[in-house]
């Protein structure tokens, strides 16, 4: 066995485990970036993965790796700086135990994160959610279950390991009635619940009569919803909603825009950053900025108040025949 193998297996057990107690999310993620690096330099250097050494993951091979994921696998940037912070991670580790190796260690180190742009965020109207909510057929157990799920979504802004994380006894329903969760970066929290959403919770909740440790949304099965599970449903939905508000079928909803449209209605209510920041749970309120940017109604009530500047409408034109030509150009 190669001086790979064992350094990987103790950056699993020591490092992330032991000496980080890291979320299983976070270990998950990790352990899909190593077994997609693994399989890649088997195919380049033909060798079980088991023989591989740290010398056979150069930084031109993890740059090849990189450009895979982008051209090969259709990834996005943000999935392809993932995975380099992950080899990172790995590599700085690695350090520690293989000095031998410093200075290939310090080149893969070297790989800078790619720049990406950095779109507005899609978010759905009052009318769409309107739409949204009328599809699950509320005469089924199913479309009970998946109508309770979609406004707890779109009131509280919870991501989708959160939603499919949540147990029956994380709904609170008495006096200041709210939901709590263990969020991203293991942060607890709790968001406050409107008297709709707690009807609707609370029907549900007598209709699942479920053990507080049970999951609150289950499957036929009893077991916790998936999100690949969630992601289909929720597309089932929406083309249906489409129907009755055609400018569904011109967006992609994911759950993640559920979220973006809980975070926008709470803008456009008139609460501030700060507070929407500990709404979701984001670490930092330069995350939130995100929303300001793309609330045009926003925008367009600070234009309202603000005195337009006095322009003359009019066309540049060159005082020479020459500047004509090349402004022609």
């Amino acid at each position: 066995m190669s001086a790979l193998a064992p350094t990987l297996e103790a950056f699993f057990t020591e490092r992330l485990l032991r000496q980080r107690d890291a979320s299983p999310h976070t270990v998950a993620a990790y352990r899909d970036t190593m077994r997609l690096l693994l399989r890649f330099t088997q195919r380049r250097t033909r060798r079980q993965p088991s023989e591989l050494d740290l010398a056979d993951l150069d930084a031109p091979l993890v740059a090849a790796f990189l450009d895979h994921l982008e051209q090969e696998r259709g990834n996005s940037v943000r999935t392809r700086n993932a995975r380099l912070a992950a080899i990172h991670s790995l590599f700085r580790y690695a350090a520690l135990r293989h000095p031998e190796h410093a200075a290939l260690i310090q080149r893969v180190l070297a790989i800078p994160p790619k720049r990406f742009d950095r779109a507005l965020v899609s978010f759905l109207t009052e009318p769409e959610i309107e739409a949204l909510l009328a599809s699950p057929e509320r005469s089924t157990w199913i479309g009970r279950r998946d109508h309770a799920l979609l406004l707890l979504a779109l009131e509280t802004g919870l991501r989708a390991g959160e939603l499919t994380g949540l147990s029956c006894g994380d709904v609170h329903l008495g006096a200041g009635a709210h939901v709590s969760c263990r969020g991203k970066g293991r942060k607890e929290r709790v968001t406050p619940l409107a008297r709709p959403t707690q009807a609707v919770l609370r029907a549900w909740l007598c209709e699942r009569d479920g053990e507080a440790p049970g999951p609150l949304f289950p499957t036929r099965q009893g077991r916790r919803l998936s999100r690949d599970a969630l992601e289909r449903r929720l597309a089932k939905y929406v083309l249906s909603a489409a129907g009755r508000a055609p400018t569904l079928g011109e967006k992609k909803v994911t759950l993640h825009v559920l979220r973006h449209t809980a975070a926008m209605r709470l803008l456009q209510a008139g609460v501030d950053t700060s507070v929407i920041a500990l709404w979701l749970g984001h670490e930092s309120v330069e995350t939130t900025q995100i929303y300001l940017h793309a609330d045009l109604a926003l925008k367009e009530r600070a234009l309202s108040r603000t005195t337009p500047p006095n322009s003359t409408p009019g066309r540049y034109r060159p005082p020479d025949s020459l500047l004509a030509f090349l402004e022609a150009l």
